[in-house]
């Protein structure tokens, strides 16, 4: 249609319904709607049809107030239309004309204003001739119907604002009141909100632990050289703070799903502030001793690989905490001591630092993200930073539900060269009835060590509702294994290695074939880093997946889930399938890892390969086991009529967790990596393994990198990601969904027949 023409819209719905609801705005095709209006069309002023430029403010407010009461009783006056002459015309005298619209052309203009609420002057012309109006009149009409609209846009505004301003009023009086009965834990006076800073509290603690010390110093002294005991003020314990109970208080008072759990929780309010150092204090305190003393608070486990922590010794040292355990929790405690490669204050800025955490710990942590800063520390360092912070952590099985937890992390400078960094839930401050897990003072307690290596003892102390957890993980979960310190501990551990190897100036000799160069080598690693973190995000039963399970036989179910691509250098745009499956093998862990990462017994298991064989181009070596490097891959197909295919892989096994993950590559963008270019533009859709030990004694110790290879079955994730359709907006075929289903079971057919014979 030319641009300029406009087509008059009929029998379209009105934009204001009979009770004043208002309806939303679009854009009509056949119009040239990207014409800017006159200059003379001012928003949000009426325009009365004999009102000149020299009429004064009153008339002209007295004038609106009648028009617009008018509009908003019929929609359907408006001053009669006179020629430009007539409109210079404005004697006090003369009577003032009106001209009530008919229902046809109210209709009109309303469904015109639906579609166009600024029309041009040709628009204004043709509707005026087609609803035996002068252009002037619709002009007017239409300012003075966006006025209106805007008004009442702004009414609603205003009472939405209203009663926001009342919720925030009650609730300010609620807290107000909840605090004025709080009380001091070191002299039992009242609180004093808002006067106290972060580093003025904690020396009052400290120097009320100190008084405690002198007195009990003192009374030894007394008994045994016969001197009197000095007496000192203020010597309540400090040790944790009394359970925080608003009554109440039930944050949005809504049973959210897991997902809107943590999108429903915002920073804390400066109420809750005082309480929350409070809190952090005690768990800095609790948690150095819990990794400072053995028995009997922590016992041997029976296979003599971790330690146990005894619940009764816990109640008597610790006999307030963060109030009881909820109803049907259950209590997950472990304690893991490692020393790795890494200098202490580089370990503390990483967990500190909650993108390089959450990176570090991708396999564990598969959202993560920091609330509010309330102290960022002393001196330059963070020596008494304080953060609040939520994380959802995972188990890479879509069949594990993943943990959040709503805490604040507290790092704190202890003796030269030792540092501790604790988390504890701030559920007692806002209670959620929707949350499933709560984590007790939890962190570590690093150590300066010769040559650059840190001592490392981790804590992880959780109370957990675990019912959704699929039978066949079941076991792994409940021995602690699956999110306990082990795991975090061999996982730190191996990323150190890890870090050291992306760091290192000087090429291994066992790292062979096209990296001619150190910036290749470190494109290549990083390239790598970002596959393995993207295989994770997208593998487990995160909040912010939608798995959908295709008909299968119980425990060898598949799920699907589809994402969208748009605007994302490193994915490939279009839709994306992404599909897993977890299944029990009565194999070892390391006998599986061995399998699935030799190139030589490839095209075993992988159907995309066609039996071509596979030759290593590339091989980066990252840590002490032989299984952690990372590879470029090229198959050579069979037939000579395919382009022969290269593939990224990385390798990386843990005693609590292995994986193979591997994405194809394009040639071009592979070779400007090995030469140095920047990684981040290469598009990958990662696929592989997940290898878990299936929780029973044999498999759950160090038997994971063990070349026997006889500690118990293993517990394996297979997932897929393949590109359906490059149209972001394509639907998804049921064909798509049948092919990858297809794909991924004859995938686990094959695994099992080959390490079955292998086995037998």
């Amino acid at each position: 249609m030319p641009a300029g023409v406009m087509v008059p819209t009929r029998n379209m719905p009105s934009m204001i319904s009979g009770n004043g609801n208002v309806g939303g705005f679009g854009t009509i095709s056949g119009l040239t709607l990207g014409q800017q209006p006159n200059n003379n069309m001012m928003e949000g002023q009426l325009h009365p049809f004999e009102m000149t430029q020299n009429t004064s403010e009153s008339e002209i407010a007295r004038m609106r107030d009648e028009e617009f009461d008018s509009a908003l009783k019929s929609g359907s006056e408006n001053h009669e239309g006179v020629s430009g002459d007539d409109d210079q015309d404005t004697r006090p005298n003369k009577k003032k004309r009106y001209h009530r619209h008919t229902q046809h052309q109210i209709q009109e203009m309303e469904a015109f204003f639906k579609e166009c609420p600024h029309p041009d002057d040709k628009q204004r012309k043709e509707l005026g001739r087609v609803l035996g109006l002068e252009p002037l009149q619709v002009k007017f009409w239409f300012q003075n119907k966006r006025t209106q609209m805007k008004t009442q846009h702004e009414r609603q505004e205003n009472s939405q604002l209203r009663a926001e301003n009342e919720k925030l009023r009650a609730d300010n009086m609620r807290y107000r009141e909840a605090l004025s009965t709080a009380s001091c834990p070191n002299c039992g006076g009242p609180t004093a909100v808002g006067q106290m800073s972060f580093d003025e509290h904690h020396l009052r603690l400290e120097n009320a632990r100190l008084r405690e010390e002198i007195d009990r110093i003192s009374a030894i002294a007394a008994k045994y050289v016969g001197k009197p005991v000095v007496s000192y003020p203020l010597l309540s314990s400090p040790m944790t703070p009394r359970p925080l109970d608003f009554g109440s208080q039930t944050g949005s008072g809504e049973m959210y799903g897991a997902g809107e759990l943590l999108r429903s929780i915002n920073a804390p309010a400066e109420a809750d502030k005082p309480m929350i150092i409070e809190l952090a204090v005690a768990a800095m305190e609790e948690l150095v001793r819990m990794a400072q003393v053995g028995e009997p608070l922590w016992m041997t486990s029976l296979d003599g690989s971790t330690s146990v922590l005894n619940e009764e010794e816990y109640i008597r040292t610790f006999p307030r905490g963060i109030g009881p355990k909820p109803t049907g929790f259950k209590g997950e405690a472990s304690k893991e001591t490692c020393v790795v490669i890494m200098n202490h204050i580089s370990l503390v800025e990483i967990l500190m630092d909650v993108h390089q955490w959450s990176t570090v710990f991708s396999a564990i942590v598969s959202k993560a993200s920091t609330l509010d800063v309330l102290s960022t520390g002393i001196a330059g360092n963070y020596n008494g930073a304080l953060q609040v912070m939520t994380a959802e952590f995972q188990v890479p099985s879509p069949l594990v539900p993943t943990r959040e937890s709503y805490y604040v992390r507290y790092c704190k400078h202890h003796a030269e060269g030792t540092w501790a960094v604790v988390d504890v839930s701030l559920d007692n401050i806002r209670p959620n009835p929707a949350m499933r897990c709560r984590r007790r003072p939890s962190g570590c307690l690093i150590q300066e060590m010769p040559n650059g290596y840190s001592k490392v003892t981790w804590i992880e102390h959780v109370e957990i509702d675990d019912r959704g957890v699929h039978n066949l993980y079941k076991q792994l979960v409940s021995s602690g294994h699956a999110f306990g310190a082990k795991r975090w501990i061999a996982t730190l551990d191996r990323q150190c290695e890890r870090l050291a190897s992306l760091m290192a100036t000087n090429i291994p000799t066992g790292d062979a074939g096209v990296i001619t160069n150190q910036d290749g080598r470190k494109s290549m690693l990083k390239l790598a880093e970002r596959m393995v973190i993207s295989f994770c995000a997208g593998v487990g039963a995160s909040t912010a997946h939608t798995w959908t399970t295709l008909s299968g036989t119980g425990a060898d179910d598949v799920r699907v889930m589809t994402r969208k691509s748009v605007d994302d250098p490193g994915r490939p745009p279009g839709i994306v399938l992404s599909a897993a499956t977890s299944f029990w093998l009565p194999v070892s862990p390391k006998r599986v890892f061995d399998f699935l990462r030799d190139e030589n017994s490839r095209n075993e298991w992988d159907i995309l390969s066609n039996g071509g064989v596979v030759q290593e181009m590339a091989h980066i070596a990252n840590g002490r086991d032989t299984g952690n490097c990372v590879s470029l891959l090229r198959v050579n197909s069979a037939n000579s009529s395919q382009t022969n295919m290269l593939i990224l892989q990385e390798s990386c096994t843990d005693p609590t967790a292995s994986f193979v993950i591997y994405a194809p590559v394009d040639v071009v963008a592979m070779n400007v990596v090995l030469n140095g270019g920047d990684p981040d533009y290469v598009a990958l859709l990662p696929s592989g393994f997940a290898i878990l030990p299936d929780g029973s004694s044999g498999s759950t110790g160090s038997g994971m990198a063990d070349a026997g290879g006889s500690s118990g079955g293993s517990l394996l994730t297979v997932a897929f990601q393949i590109l359906v359709d490059s149209v972001p907006t394509a639907k998804l075929s049921l064909g798509s969904v049948a092919t990858v289903n297809n794909l991924i079971a004859c995938t686990v057919e094959r695994i099992k027949a080959s390490l079955s014979c292998e086995n037998a």
